[in-house]
């Protein structure tokens, strides 16, 4: 995972972004489960990625960037790839716990749709995250997953923007030494959070950008493929994602140049630091 507070802000949110990208549980044998772990690991790295500079822009941006690593095996507290989390609720097929997400800042003048208007900060959100076990295997896991996320920008002076939820079905498997993962959710946010991405106010209204309002509700779909190793004390991962605004009346903002988006990215790390105290493992959040 990539780990926001040893970075520079900028470099914080994209970091961040791309961990919230590739965030697709990597899924464990039940054959693994009586081994144990490190209570904690910690690395450095790299990574490497290709982020639009926001859903429905007509440009990405490619970003190289140090890549924290860092791992927490608590009960109640554990930090893995997805994030630092707290387990809320235990139950044999239902656990809730905190969750967040996150998307890097853009330059507007990168972006045409945006010419003049002022930048975008990166962002973050954190909120309860429900998950529902609706199938398993040995080596695989079917759930449904409710994340209900607060937004805030990630500047010197940070401010709410509203929240936003992704309702998904999330399978992992694992082939070999590799764990791979599938997600596909449905995107909804608040007025005010929509607001920030595509509100078009008459202080940018040209005649080629006319005034819009956001509305709040479904703000698209998104899926998203990730696989990742752990060899030895090296780390590898990737994922491609898929962005839509299909379905969604965002599609009409003067802002959208692209009713779909992909987003790339690849990092390896090295862990070279870990705890000698050891937990049992805990596949359900590796």
């Amino acid at each position: 995972m990539a780990f926001p507070l040893l970075l520079p802000a900028r470099a914080a949110a994209l970091a961040a972004a791309m961990a919230a990208a590739a965030a697709v549980t990597a899924p464990a044998a039940r054959a693994q489960a009586a081994s144990e772990r490190p209570l904690w690991e910690l690395g450095a790295g790299v990574a490497a990625a290709s982020l639009p500079h926001y859903r429905g822009a007509a440009n990405s941006r490619a970003w190289l960037l140090p890549l924290p690593y860092f791992v927490y095996r608590g009960e109640i507290l554990r930090a893995d790839r997805e994030g630092l989390k707290m387990l809320l609720l235990d139950r044999q097929r239902l656990h809730l716990d905190l969750s967040a997400s996150a998307t890097a800042p853009a330059d507007s003048d990168d972006e045409p749709a945006r010419h003049g208007m002022a930048d975008l900060d990166g962002t973050v959100e954190v909120g309860p995250n429900l998950n529902w076990r609706l199938a398993q295997g040995p080596d695989w896991r079917l759930e449904a997953r409710l994340p209900l996320r607060a937004a805030f920008t990630l500047a010197r002076q940070p401010r709410a923007i509203g929240w936003s939820a992704l309702p998904n079905l999330n399978l992992d498997r694992r082939v070999g030494a590799w764990a791979l993962g599938a997600q596909l959710g449905w995107a909804w946010g608040s007025r005010r959070l929509n607001g920030y991405f595509y509100d078009v106010g008459a202080a940018d209204a040209t005649p080629a950008r006319p005034l819009y309002r956001a509305g709040s509700g479904h703000a698209g779909w998104q899926a998203t493929l990730s696989l990742s190793r752990r060899d030895g004390a090296r780390w590898i991962g990737a994922f491609l994602r898929a962005d839509s605004l299909a379905g969604s009346a965002l599609r009409e903002s003067p802002l959208v140049r692209r009713t779909n988006n992909l987003s790339v990215g690849i990092g390896m790390s090295w862990v070279f630091l870990q705890s000698g105290q050891l937990v049992p493992e805990r596949d359900e959040f590796r």
